[in-house]
């Protein structure tokens, strides 16, 4: 039998607070193959104008109701081939709420390995426990010698009665209320308990060497910390309860269901046989079953909150302001090895390298000096990027002496190197610049990060560009998954230049695949560059449904229809030029400053409401196509705070309490947010600093990439940290 799937748009929609055709249209639409970007950008009046990621919760929670109905059909089966199958277990399977429930629902029907109970169930025993829950009208040791058998085992009364009991124990862990009530409980009640492995080793986790804390309130940066300590073996983590608490009700709950079912009490003499076997069905098979769904709970909670403030700290970073029109020098700093140099044009294209050995041990200043200079003066370098890694302070300090000796003036900012490394030893970089070693490769990656930020970081694996708490403790195959998605939406958001975007820009485009990417790359190498959008036509296997799914996020700025320059999707293109015409202007007035302003602010005094039924599309379409004309080959990056520009270096000897600093949020993690002011190590303003208000969490207040004002309120020269606050500054 097939169990009849759930009105999933009903379920959702209750969920997330949504009218049922939205949640219908939406759940259509992402059936039809159509992607999330495209869907909230496009289709807004189907799904009554959705963001991103309300559609993406929809496309997850749709996922996972899909899997959950997939279960319970297979548990269904699962129980009707062993005959069991009752409209009351039924039922159950099909109001089940989550995999727990049903996997819970499952329990005694599945096939177990030898048990206490099963041996006893081979033994006949099986009577006996039914007469101790049914009957029980006489001495229970009395009615156990009626099943001694030596030959099957069972030497004794005591033996007999033994097995029995266990067959109860587990009827009693293997019952959904029970252990539904044993987790609920163990939740609210329950605490997190850690202990050294050895309370003589150092390690970072001696914070954690004797600590414990309520379930209900330990936060999840915390949990992921516990468990990375156990699993390298300095911790010992359990979950503690209130034992005699739970067992009292544990017991109290089976006795009331128990005497439910009979006429008469239970006698006296059989209970405390049946509390035992309550007591070793809570210690020896629910116990440790449930501390480990419970931490199983608190794992995924913090897991997902992990995810989250890397995703949201990756955005941030991925969105970044980009450095136009500057010949930028980049240096990957480095000891032993030298700091590699990297020179490239407004466009990012190379135009010379070098290496240098202005950092110990080496300490070539004066030679390092020369080469700088010469290749600044050379190429006419507007800015120096420098790496925040290894000896970048170092380099920093040479930087900083070089610049004022330098006859024009000039200014250099720190650039986050994380994965850096990654992409230089990539195939893809190997493919660029295949003469050139890893080195080389991540100074040119660092220079052309200013320059454009979107467009160097889609090159590396999300995971590898350092932006969030313990990411390598999480679910990896869901932390790529959330990643993906906020490169994808990052990209579609900002739009890319048909014309110049690298495959791998490409490939995030909503609708293309690495290998259309590809293809749209070698189609523009050889024919030379779009003109118009619909060229693409002319991609290999690149077909009408990807042309929908992609076009809207495409842009060619100089091409020979201004309209590609914009996020208008080609589907409303006889709406844009109508509404133009209305105006009374033409499709040139944007390539005209004059025109396009008189156009910007006709088109700022339209009803759009009025307007929309006359051309006949909807409201919400047309207000992006408003939008869209008043700005056209807009990029929403650039309406940000451009990096902190530095000409002199900071020491940590030069701070002092109540000094006011700019800086830059590097990072942001659940107990506060990681600042650059030109140190060596980024300052930490917790989360109680943030604000002259609650915080409840640090994201609510900054974001990676911020440029803020701090206040230094705690200076540690020997660990060479700095406390700062955020609280009390305009």
């Amino acid at each position: 039998m097939v169990m009849e799937a759930p009105d999933f748009a009903q379920i959702i929609a209750e969920e997330l607070k949504l009218k049922k055709g939205q949640a219908e249209r939406t759940i259509g639409l992402l059936d039809e193959g159509n992607t999330v970007p495209f869907i909230a950008r496009y289709r807004k009046e189907m799904t009554g104008e959705l963001d991103e990621n309300q559609i993406r919760v929809v496309q997850e929670r749709l996922a996972s109701l899909r899997n959950l109905h997939g279960r319970k059909q297979e548990i269904y089966r699962l129980i009707s081939e062993q005959e069991k199958m009752t409209d009351e277990i039924g039922a159950a399977i099909q109001q089940a709420k989550n995999l727990t429930e049903v996997e819970d629902i499952y329990r005694p029907f599945r096939p177990k390995r030898k048990t206490r109970a099963s041996v006893a169930k081979e033994k006949g025993l099986q009577p006996l426990a039914e007469w101790l829950l049914q009957d029980g009208t006489t001495d229970p040791l009395l009615a156990a010698a009626d099943y001694i058998v030596p030959e099957k085992g069972v030497e004794s009364a005591e033996e007999a009665l033994q097995g029995a009991l266990d067959i109860v124990a587990e009827e009693v862990s293997d019952d959904i209320e029970n252990r539904k009530f044993v987790r609920e409980f163990t939740l609210q009640k329950g605490a997190i308990v850690c202990k050294a492995s050895d309370s003589s080793v150092e390690s970072v986790y001696e914070a954690y060497y004797d600590y414990e804390e309520p379930l209900a309130k330990v936060p999840p940066h915390r949990i992921l910390a516990m468990n990375r300590g156990e699993r390298e073996d300095f911790l010992k983590v359990s979950v503690k309860v209130p034992a005699e608490e739970l067992l009292s009700q544990l017991q109290r709950r089976f006795f009331a269901k128990l005497n439910q079912h009979r006429s008469a009490d239970l006698p006296h003499f059989v209970t405390p046989y049946l509390q035992a076997a309550v007591e070793d069905a809570y210690k020896r098979l629910i116990a440790p079953a449930v501390e480990r769904e419970v931490r199983a709970i608190l794992t995924e909670k913090a897991e997902e909150q992990a995810i989250k403030v890397f995703s949201g700290n990756l955005r941030q970073l991925l969105l970044q302001p980009p450095v136009r029109g500057k010949t930028v020098m980049g240096i990957d700093p480095a000891y032993r090895t030298g700091c590699k140099i990297a020179v490239v044009d407004e466009t990012g294209k190379l135009l010379d390298i070098a290496v240098t050995y202005p950092t110990p041990p080496q300490n070539k200043t004066e030679e390092a000096r020369r080469i700088l200079a010469g290749l600044i003066e050379k190429h006419q370098v507007d800015v120096i990027a420098i790496g925040n890694g290894t000896a970048s302070r170092e380099t920093e300090q040479f930087v900083a002496e070089l610049l004022k000796q330098l006859p024009r003036q000039l200014m250099y900012v720190i650039v986050s190197e994380a994965g850096a490394s990654v992409y230089s030893a990539s195939k893809l970089a190997g493919e660029e610049f295949p003469t050139l070693d890893v080195a080389e490769r991540s100074a040119i990656s660092i220079a052309r990060r200013l320059q454009d930020p979107l467009a160097e970081l889609v090159k590396i694996d999300p995971k590898s560009v350092g932006v969030g708490q313990y990411q390598h403790d999480v679910s990896q195959k869901r932390l790529e998954e959330q990643l993906t998605f906020v490169v994808e939406s990052s990209v579609n958001q900002v739009g890319v230049d048909l014309n110049t975007s690298s495959a791998s820009l490409l490939s995030y485009v909503s609708g293309l695949t690495a290998s259309i990417a590809k293809s749209i790359v070698a189609h523009r190498e050889k024919n030379g560059k779009f003109a118009r959008r619909e060229q693409l036509a002319g991609v290999p296997r690149l077909g009408p449904k990807t042309f929908q799914q992609a076009a809207g996020f495409l842009r060619i700025p100089d091409g020979d229809y201004p309209l590609d320059n914009t996020p208008i999707h080609p589907e409303s293109y006889q709406a844009a030029e109508a509404l133009i015409k209305k105006l009374g202007f033409s499709l040139d007035s944007l390539h005209d400053a004059n025109q396009r302003e008189s156009l910007k602010q006709a088109l700022q005094q339209v009803n759009v409401g009025q307007m929309a039924d006359e051309l006949q599309i909807g409201a919400p379409t047309l207000r992006d196509i408003v939008e869209a004309l008043q700005k056209p080959g807009r990029d929403p990056r650039e309406e940000l705070e451009p990096p902190v520009f530095r000409t002199d270096v900071l020491k940590i000897e030069d701070l002092a309490e109540g000094m006011i600093l700019k800086g830059t949020v590097r990072n942001v993690v659940d107990f506060g947010a990681f600042i650059d002011i030109g140190l060596k190590n980024d300052g930490l303003v917790h989360v109680s600093e943030l604000a002259d208000r609650f915080v409840r969490h640090p994201m609510n207040v900054v974001s990676v990439g911020d440029i803020v004002n701090v206040k230094v309120i705690h200076v540690d020269l020997k660990k060479g940290r700095v406390g700062l606050s955020m609280r009390g500054i305009q």
